[in-house]
């Protein structure tokens, strides 16, 4: 008897494409002599739906999907994700639902009990969980069907105000009274680079503790910030690994359960370090990101700084080198070396590039304003001017040639302010607002693992905005080392100050830089969407007042 795993991308919204990716897997899965595909949580609609799932027309389309794929399920059951009315008088309208499909129609459901309301998740907005839990039979196996949090009762947080259980009820445990043979886990969990070892721990965990082999499948791709690495993961009833799918990629793979059951089969799972898989999140993100919107082309405003090189390198990755373009836009305190290293790398990609200077429109500005800045010292006005100049050429080439700006702004820089809101914050989508800079230098180092693509200089100089003479990222913020260890310690493990300082940290430092993060939170507000590849990026999972007194 064989099962198939489904781990496929899915486009929100789009029930036509996700509908016909179901189908082509479920006709895969039948020629090679499957008896049960699973697919990944609410992938009808594709995850997550948010306010779409409001609709009652959404919520009707999702309906006549269900129905038109049952119909495809012929010799074959499949186990698919779907939101489904909620048919009792009190509670939530809606449940997030496994159904079970055969023959023609759903013959099994179970909805989700455990509703995570951290992070990005909000789905308490939107399904009533479920408080009775029952085994479904097929072929004389009984499958305990669960959707993704409710096997994550256990899960580790990042933090220690975090409780380890989050939960007042174990699904599982509620399923394991009732002797099943195998757990089946669907799934939509974004990739997190912190969190992929915890994340297989949790199934290995469980495969140990009910001695019962654990079935999870997870989506990959990516809708708009969130970034899914698939991974989908099969272990056996000793907690070892049978099989893991490949990360950021779709595959359809077929297994038999005997081989999963006798659990004498497993396999050495090479595990991939974070620098390739946050690079290769974020080249997903961005793919994914311009063929769901339908946009093809982009542009990137070109320093000769290691930033904007990073994302270049990205976005000619992910678009194709002949869909992304760069606008070099040197002033009068832009050094030699940033136009020629800019230039450098523009020819090692194959990028179409332009250089318009901004010494025109600069010396404009200076001139309209100087009656209203008489007697006034030159200051951050005279930098901030500059970055909204480039702002505005950047944003011009946009419209004029459809083609969306990708900002290039760091994880560092936007949780202190560095940047400015209007000028190079701008953009329709942020590559590297969840990458702190001490990751940047990796990635960039990764980048160039087999031939120099970002030039030495771009990645030994130190880094400057050039905004006036001889500035350097070092004369406004402590050293990008320091700075990220206690921007890491703050905002995703969320210790307070003293706690910093009493591991180590100086505590001028500390008090400093969490009064940047604070004050900074408007600018954030303001921001283009960030992908995500951390457990707490700046955006929907990390939601703070802009007014509020810092105690």
């Amino acid at each position: 008897m064989k099962f198939t795993v489904a781990q496929l991308n899915y486009h929100i919204g789009n029930f036509n494409r996700n509908k016909e990716l179901i189908c082509n897997a479920i006709t895969k899965a039948k020629a090679e002599g499957s008896d049960l595909i699973i697919f990944s949580e609410l992938c009808i609609p594709g995850y997550p739906p948010l306010d779409l799932l409001d609709r009652l027309d959404f919520i009707a389309k999702c309906s006549q999907s269900v129905n038109e794929i049952a119909k495809e399920c012929t010799g074959i059951t499949a186990i698919i994700g779907s939101p489904t009315l909620n048919k009792n008088a009190e509670g939530k309208k809606l449940f997030n639902s496994a159904l079970v499909l055969a023959e023609g129609e759903i013959i099994f459901s179970a909805n989700k009990a455990l509703l995570p309301t951290y992070d990005i998740f909000d789905e308490y907005r939107y399904f009533e969980p479920e408080n009775r839990f029952s085994l479904f039979t097929f072929k004389g196996l009984k499958l305990a069907i669960t959707i993704c949090e409710d096997l994550w009762d256990e899960q580790p947080f990042d933090n220690e105000f975090e409780k380890s259980r989050l939960y007042t009820v174990s699904p599982m445990e509620e399923l394991a009274k009732q002797s099943p043979d195998i757990i089946i886990n669907i799934s939509a969990s974004p990739f997190s680079y912190s969190k992929t070892e915890a994340k297989e721990k949790i199934f290995r965990s469980k495969a140990v503790k009910y001695q019962i082999p654990v079935i999870s499948v997870n989506q990959t791709g990516a809708n708009t910030e969130l970034i899914f690495d698939g991974a989908s993961i099969i272990v056996n009833k000793k907690g070892e690994v049978f099989k893991q799918l490949p990360f950021f990629e779709e595959a359809v793979e077929t297994f038999s359960f005997e081989e999963l059951l006798t659990g004498t089969i497993a396999v050495n799972i090479a595990k991939p370090t974070a620098i390739p898989l946050i690079h290769k999140a974020l080249v997903t993100g961005i793919r994914d990101y311009f063929t769901k919107t339908g946009f093809k082309s982009s542009i990137i405003g070109l320093s000769g700084g290691i930033d904007s090189a990073i994302c270049l390198c990205l976005a000619a990755e992910a678009l194709g080198n002949e869909n992304v373009r760069a606008l070099l836009m040197p002033s009068r305190y832009s050094s030699a070396h940033s136009v020629t290293d800019a230039v450098a790398l523009a020819k090692a990609l194959n990028v179409r590039y332009d250089i318009v200077s901004i010494e025109k429109p600069f010396n404009a500005f200076e001139e309209e304003l100087a009656p209203l800045f008489e007697g006034k010292e030159r200051d951050i006005t005279e930098e901030n001017i500059q970055a909204r100049i480039r702002a505005v050429l950047l944003m011009a080439v946009s419209n004029k040639q459809g083609c969306i700006l990708l900002n290039t702004s760091n994880k560092s820089e936007a949780a202190v302010g560095y940047g400015t809101l209007y000028g190079d914050m701008a953009g329709g989508l942020s590559v590297i607002g969840d990458v702190y800079k001490t990751d940047i230098y990796r990635l960039a180092d990764y980048i160039n693992r087999n031939r120099e693509i970002i030039p030495a200089n771009t990645i030994t100089k130190m880094p400057s905005a050039e905004l006036r003479p001889d500035q350097l990222d070092s004369d406004s913020l402590p050293d990008y080392t320091t700075l990220d260890t206690i921007l890491y310690q703050y905002i995703e493990l969320q210790k307070p100050a003293q706690r910093i300082i009493d591991e180590g940290s100086d505590p001028e430092t500390v008090y400093k830089v969490i009064k940047l993060i604070n004050f900074n939170e408007y600018k954030r507000y303001q921001a283009p969407p960030v992908l995500r590849i951390s457990s707490k990026a700046f955006g929907a999972g990390r939601r703070m007042p802009l007014v509020f007194y810092l105690f």
